[in-house]
């Protein structure tokens, strides 16, 4: 199986969907790997690097898209400039697109592909789950958006972000709102904080309090209590009362900060107006807002998505391509993203698309030519019939006389268990029955502790089993003293065999447990 890297046709885009590091991997998992010439250029990743690699150089953009069994790049296909032609029309019949592609605005590329009879995965749709990180290309991109946000707002602030007291004076430092605390949000709460400034944030999750926190920032909280969390991870439109709240606080918040870095979005929808232009008006002059939501309209009511203006003396940055301007580590990111997702649908030689599987069932767009994005609804689980609510089976009258146990057999036999206890205590000596007690006991006691711990506590009960253990070792070290041939003594050192044995299985164990939780 062939995968094809075509070069990005988007003006300013400089991120390759693979880079050499990325290639050795894919060869490894029994892909070949095709690169469209000066693909990684812009990323400082030269065609040299490719090849020795493993990959093979292809010069002619129209065979690059035609080569490959899977295509694979960053931005959704668009009109290819120098071809003057789209390049969802390049695409080979039956062929596989995986990329960036956001279905939800983009249903012309969607329906293109779909005429193609193409399959189309949009790493922007995989599932925010714990089993899907590794594959999560808008978190890895949002996390260097958000440290690039920082710097390119340092470049703009015409002060120190730390202060400092000099002999020439002393100078107060930045003072930074971060609005949205997710991937981006974090990561330019921790570039902020690295670079000594005062960062105060606020979210409309609850949730993201302890994360700010445990990153040295100030978290802001409304009086107005309401929970954001959305589903899968992202932030749901909130109540009137809470907006109200909200606008206030912001605008308060407006007059005293210096830098403003904004990162709401509820998805599919334009992202909202947080900074209105009478908050602008009221920043101090020389202030800086960047704009992380400037792709989807912008959180700042004067954001111009991709250009910086400067209003009432404030500069609004509305960059739309951030993780680009990283391009190297963006790329080998974004890479290591589609590595992953190549090597969960099963590599070169066993690659599937399995809609029983969350992560394709979410990213797959079109396949085969059929669209089949929002995600079609899961089947119901059938769950077992609860065996208290099933009604008992008659049981004929002979099989029940058969399995009654006898009133009289039981009867018997307990005569019988009393007479021998009896019996034993007439002949035995004091010493051994104080240790039968002491045995019958301790089973009985023990099977009673064992049997009614929940499973949850197995772990934690081998620790206490060993401790147990260890005491009968002791115990049984001290009755081996006597003659080799009595009783007690061969009591006594089968008893040390069974307690060892039972504690190096415990250690064993625990540490093979231990190892699962290792990387």
């Amino acid at each position: 199986m062939k995968l094809a890297v075509p070069k990005e046709c988007r003006p300013g885009e400089r991120r390759v969907a693979v880079t050499p590091e990325n290639v050795s991997r894919l060869i490894k998992m029994g892909f070949a790997v095709a690169v469209e010439h000066d693909a990684g250029a812009a990323a400082s990743f030269g065609d040299d690097d490719y090849v020795a690699a493993g990959a093979e150089i292809v010069a002619d953009t129209r065979a690059i898209w035609q080569t490959g069994d899977i295509l694979l790049k960053v931005q959704p296909p668009s009109m290819h400039p120098a071809l003057n032609v789209h390049e969802a029309d390049l695409i080979r019949e039956g062929g596989t697109l995986v990329s960036f592609l956001y279905p939800g605005k983009n249903k012309d590329i969607v329906d293109k592909l779909a005429a193609r009879k193409a399959t189309a995965i949009a790493v922007d749709q995989i599932p925010r789950i714990t089993r899907a990180q590794k594959m999560d290309a808008l978190s890895s991109m949002a996390n260097i958006a958000g440290y690039r946000a920082v710097v390119e707002a340092a470049s703009f602030y015409g002060r120190f972000f730390t202060g400092q007291m000099t002999a020439a004076g002393r100078v107060p430092p930045a003072k930074i709102l971060v609005i949205g605390a997710g991937v981006a949000g974090l990561a330019a709460i921790g570039a902020a904080r690295g670079m000594g400034a005062i960062v105060r944030a606020f979210d409309t999750r609850p949730t993201v309090k302890e994360q700010v926190k445990s990153m040295g920032a100030e978290f802001i909280e409304l009086n107005v209590h309401e929970d954001g969390e959305g589903a899968g991870g992202y932030a749901k439109e909130m109540s009137p009362a809470f907006i109200k709240a909200e606008m206030e606080m912001f605008a308060a918040q407006a007059k005293d900060v210096d830098i403003i870095i904004t990162t709401a979005l509820v998805p599919n929808r334009p992202a909202p107006i947080l900074i209105t232009e009478e908050m602008v008006k009221s920043m101090k002059k020389g202030s800086v807002i960047v704009d992380l939501a400037a792709e989807n309209g912008g959180n700042c009511a004067l954001t111009q998505p991709g250009e910086v203006v400067e209003r009432y003396g404030v500069h609004i940055l509305g960059y739309t391509d951030l993780p680009s301007r990283l391009a190297p580590t963006a790329s080998l990111l974004f890479g290591n993203n589609l590595t992953h997702l190549l090597a969960d649908l099963g590599g070169a030689s066993h690659f599937h698309l399995d809609l029983a599987d969350e992560v394709v069932r979410g990213a797959l767009v079109v396949r085969g030519g059929e669209v089949i994005w929002p995600p079609p609804p899961r089947p119901p689980v059938v769950l077992p019939p609860n065996p208290a609510a099933v009604a008992p089976k008659a049981i004929p009258a002979h099989a029940a006389k058969q399995k009654k146990p006898s009133a009289a057999g039981t009867s018997i036999f307990l005569i019988v268990a009393a007479a021998a206890f009896i019996g034993l205590g007439l002949v035995a000596p004091p010493a051994f029955l104080s240790h039968l007690t002491v045995f019958a006991l301790a089973c009985i006691v023990g099977w009673q502790v064992v049997w009614n711990v929940t499973p949850a506590l197995h772990t934690p009960l081998m620790s206490v089993t060993n401790a147990i253990s260890g005491i009968i070792v002791v115990g049984g070290m001290l009755q081996v003293s006597g003659p080799p041939t009595s009783t007690i003594t061969i009591l006594g050192a089968a008893a040390i065999l069974l307690a060892t044995i039972n504690i190096a299985g415990g250690f064993l164990v625990t540490q093979r447990m231990l190892k699962m939780f290792r990387r």
